[in-house]
């Protein structure tokens, strides 16, 4: 009888399941589950001509981006700012204690042509990364700058998340960085080149 227990329930088996009889015997106080969720995929890609040249509009992107950037954890972040080298990160403060959130962490800087940073964003907390990727490059009719951003997400993908996405980016975008550029205002802020003009907590 013991042989043929043996071979039935080896002995990590049989450990497995004396122990879930103990834990039924205690009520089912210990709890587990799975949720299976589905994998996918989609990428959002939008396009603007911006008055300035690409590095203008590259400093614009980067370092302080309050400016434009309006959407946030916290209902008044105390800063939020891109750092364009490799490596760097896309930050928003909360408070002067230094509580925040990573948002993304720049992989691709080339200032003028390329800023690349790969993170969760806004949708921090699932299984998801979305790779963006701003283009820039001098445009043939007066000084302007051809931006062509490229959004590709891949993870834990939500029904409808896709359509919130390019709705999101068209709103930084069409109704954020281009008015803020057209005003002229990022020409005043200290270029983002991960020195001392960012707004670092201290």
């Amino acid at each position: 009888m013991r042989r043929l227990r043996a071979m039935l329930f080896p002995r990590d088996t049989l450990r497995i399941l004396l122990l879930a009889a103990v834990l039924v015997g205690w009520g089912g106080t210990a709890t587990a589950g799975v949720n299976r969720t589905e994998a996918g995929a989609f990428i959002v890609v939008h396009e603007l001509l911006l008055p300035g040249s690409p590095e203008s509009i590259y400093d614009a992107v980067t370092g302080d981006i309050s400016g434009w950037w309006d959407h946030s954890f916290s209902d008044s972040p105390k800063a939020i700012y891109i750092e364009p080298k490799p490596g760097g990160g896309f930050y928003e403060i909360f408070d002067d204690e230094g509580n925040g959130a990573l948002h993304a962490t720049v992989i691709y800087a080339d200032r003028g042509k390329l800023l690349r940073f790969e993170g969760p964003l806004g949708l921090s907390g699932s299984a998801v990364s979305l790779v963006c990727s701003f283009e820039l490059e001098p445009w043939v009719q007066g000084d302007s700058t051809r931006v062509k951003l490229t959004v590709s997400a891949a993870g834990q993908i939500g029904a409808g998340w896709a359509e919130i996405v390019d709705q999101v980016w068209y709103h930084f975008l069409f109704e954020q960085l281009k008015p803020y550029v057209e005003s002229g205002k990022h020409l005043k802020k200290t270029r983002g080149d991960g020195s001392s003009g960012d707004p670092k907590p201290e």
